[in-house]
């Protein structure tokens, strides 16, 4: 009964907070400085209630964290290829694809300009990143797949980590390409989890997953004409 327990408090945080994140960022549009100390609770108070109230995962817990040199190499090498694949990405399509919603998007929609953005780009590349990657792999996919089939927990966390982003995105691309974009987090999602799948902990996807973010951000950077 308590693995049933556990694995429904996994899997429904995940989904209701991901849900609410959509929500909010789709019809509420708050300003992005007001959310990022909300973000930060939940992306931390969730999954450290669940290791308060079971406190026979706290090993489990810790072991998230526990740094490891295997895996390093290999996880900024990936790193370097997919800033370089997101990067020339977006010099190859930008003569197809219409990016000029992003940057009125962020400013109409989250108060994101110009003169801040250098901040915020700091705030996703570091420690977003990081947050992302404790409670969608670490809690979402490291912890749940000890209680639920192994394809399943592949699956989960990246299918709700496009959703979760659903609501920023929505309102910058064509149907099509927010498609394309939903289909490129999934599977970046399924490559965070098999770096971190051996190792059990979360260094390896955070690594890769914030060369993706400083990649993405350099591209914010050239939109807003910053450089």
């Amino acid at each position: 009964m308590t693995k049933k327990y556990k694995k429904l408090y996994i899997i429904l945080s995940v989904i209701v907070f991901s849900l609410a994140v959509t929500f909010i960022d789709a019809v509420v549009h708050p300003p992005y400085f007001s959310k990022i100390p909300i973000k930060i609770l939940f992306f931390l108070a969730l999954p450290m209630l669940f290791f308060v109230i079971w406190r026979d995962e706290w090993n489990g817990f810790k072991a998230l964290f526990r740094f490891r040199k295997k895996g390093l190499l290999i996880s900024i090498l990936l790193g370097l290829a997919i800033f370089g694949v997101i990067l020339g990405g977006y010099f190859v399509t930008r003569g197809f694809i219409d990016f000029s919603g992003v940057t009125s998007s962020l400013t109409a929609g989250m108060g994101i300009t110009a003169d801040n953005f250098v901040w915020v780009a700091i705030y996703i590349s570091i420690m977003n990143s990081f947050l992302e990657e404790f409670f969608f792999r670490g809690f979402g996919f490291i912890t749940l797949k000890k209680y639920v089939n192994i394809k399943f927990a592949y699956l989960f966390s990246p299918v709700l980590f496009a959703v979760y982003h659903v609501g920023m995105l929505v309102g910058m691309f064509h149907p099509a390409v927010l498609a394309l974009l939903m289909f490129g987090l999934i599977v970046g999602g399924l490559i965070f989890n098999a770096l971190n799948d051996k190792l059990g902990n979360i260094y390896p996807s955070w690594l890769t997953h914030m060369a993706a973010n400083f990649a993405i951000n350099t591209i914010g950077f050239i939109l807003f004409g910053v450089i």
